[in-house]
């Protein structure tokens, strides 16, 4: 954890490169875990397209909305202070066209507050990265296994294994960060690769998945805090085990009301 308190801009982002510091990301949907995830010290705060199977129970971000995506980045932008904020941009809100990029991912940067935005693709979403960055828009970008692409990939799989994928991930890695991306999420992607793409762009990049050479590492809040019980990965460590504890509380709650012990006279009002 850092110990300024001032907010965390690009520019710090690539100091902790050159230093050798890891960077640390989480992602949080609501003013809430922004709060405590910021207070924590994180160094960004992802508002991820993942709100879409995490929180609303869809088995993919396909479905995620641009309205959706501003509605929680400004919620998000309530609670974090310090933290870089970056939101996710959801499928087909890029990809058309830039002018299209332009006009959508203005819109989140304006109605929610946030630093930057992220974008899904390799070699051929360059442009639209420096169409973005020409107008001030920060672009973070993201490689190896891209959940909007999940069909198209035939699921949630490694990318990147075998010599050509390797080169192929390298090099997009380089267009995307030669474009202006400021940095890159490094996702499923074997360790030595992540290692190969981290030391050929100067740019940061944030591992999940990836390995332990990534300039820092991102998980979903929800799954490393234990809330998320059905997804299971090997990349997945829990540091919590809260989806038992609200269990716990829950019934705890059920047999006080039911047993007439909540509310008592403690937590009642005298006349």
């Amino acid at each position: 954890m850092s110990d300024t308190t001032s907010p965390v801009t690009i520019r710090d982002l690539a100091v902790m490169k050159r230093e050798g510091r890891r960077i640390v990301a989480l992602t949080a949907y609501d003013a809430l875990f922004g709060t405590l995830v910021d207070a924590a010290g994180v160094d960004i705060v992802l508002v991820g397209d993942s709100v879409n199977t995490v929180l609303c129970g869809q088995s993919t971000t396909l479905s995620a909305t641009l309205e959706q995506m501003i509605y929680h980045g400004r919620m998000v932008r309530a609670g974090v202070q310090r933290a870089m904020l970056v939101i996710d941009m959801p499928f087909l809100t890029y990809q058309i066209s830039i002018e299209e990029a332009k006009r959508h991912a203005g819109r989140v940067m304006q109605q929610t507050g946030a630093t930057a935005v992220k974008l899904e693709g390799g070699r051929s979403l360059a442009p639209t990265v420096g169409g973005l960055v020409e107008i001030g828009i920060p672009v973070m970008a993201h490689l190896g296994f891209t959940p909007q692409s999940v069909h198209a990939l035939g699921g949630a799989r490694v990318q990147g294994r075998g010599a050509e994928a390797a080169e192929r991930l390298v090099a997009d890695a380089k267009m995307l960060a030669d474009a202006g991306a400021f940095a890159l999420v490094l996702e499923l992607v074997p360790a030595p690769v992540a290692q190969a793409v981290t030391a050929a762009i100067a740019i940061p990049t944030i591992g999940i998945g990836s390995g332990p050479h990534c300039d820092g590492q991102v998980l979903v809040l929800h799954d490393m805090l234990g809330l998320n019980e059905q997804f299971r990965a090997k990349f997945l460590k829990r540091y919590a085990n809260l989806a038992e504890d609200v269990r716990v509380a829950v019934r705890r709650f059920a047999d006080e009301v039911r047993e007439g012990r909540y509310p008592d006279d403690t937590h009642s009002f005298a006349s």
